[in-house]
This record gives C-alpha cells, sequence and structure tokens, in this order.
C-alpha cells in the first residue's frame, strides 16, 4: 500500500506474511544459504516480528521504528541483532532506541550526524553491514 503498489497498508500484520512468504520461497530455492532478515524503520518493525515466526539466521533493524510500532523488546530479539541508527534521527529520536535496547544491553550502532534517512550515508551503511555479517 505504498506509492503505486496494489496493496493496502495492513499495520504489520499482512506485511509480516508478505515477509514470510518471500522468506519461504528464497529458503526452497536456495537452501543451505544463511537466511538474514532486515528492515529500516517499520519494516525493521516487519522484520523484527517476520523474525519470531521463521529460523532465520540473523536480524539487522535500521532506525528501528521503536516507540512508533511495537517493536519486540530486546530480549525477543536475537542478541546478535544488529541495530544501526542516525545519531541526529528527526523521527525516531537515538534516546528512545537507548531507552528500548538499554534492558538488555543490546548493543547499537550509531552514525554520528546522521538523521533518519541516512541521506549521504547508504554506502557507509552498506560496508557497516557487510562487515557485521562477516563479509
Amino acid at each position: 500500500g505504498v506509492g503505486k503498489s496494489d496493496g493496502e497498508h495492513d499495520y504489520g500484520h499482512g506485511e509480516v506474511d508478505d515477509v514470510l512468504a518471500v522468506a519461504g520461497f528464497a529458503q526452497a530455492q536456495f537452501p543451505g544459504v544463511p537466511l538474514i532478515l532486515a528492515g529500516f524503520s517499520f519494516g525493521g518493525f516487519v522484520a523484527a516480528h517476520a523474525r519470531q515466526r521463521t529460523e532465520a539466521d540473523g536480524l539487522i533493524l535500521m532506525g528501528p521504528a521503536v516507540g512508533r510500532y511495537p517493536v519486540p523488546m530486546p530480549a525477543e530479539v536475537p542478541a546478535d541483532t544488529l541495530v544501526i541508527h542516525g545519531e541526529e534521527d528527526e523521527v525516531i529520536a537515538l534516546a528512545e532506541v537507548l531507552d528500548w535496547a538499554r534492558p538488555q544491553m543490546l548493543p547499537i550502532v550509531v552514525f554520528p550526524g546522521t538523521g533518519h534517512f541516512f541521506h549521504g550515508k547508504l554506502i557507509a551503511l552498506q560496508h557497516c553491514v557487510i562487515r557485521a555479517m562477516g563479509g
């Protein structure tokens, strides 16, 4: 339900089902290849909920929409979840993400001087993810 797509925004319910369908298809096509779920903002909320319902090998949350959507608490996501957030995020304050992560000591990679959309930092974001995934 975004832009000119035919779908409808379902506040995460249908979106999680969509991710699970794609993940199942990918696993059937490429058995044995690690499955990493990732999402940005609302997509992080979707990926985190999908991770609870599938055997993914990793989870990456970029600019997670904590406080906006019921993102699973850190105790409900794998301890090796990669969380990346912009220091100057104007949509989801870094303090909110720290408050979310603090109870389980879930580490957060902070991009200095960076807003919610990582403008001008996408190559650095790509390199951060690749390094974290062992590449």
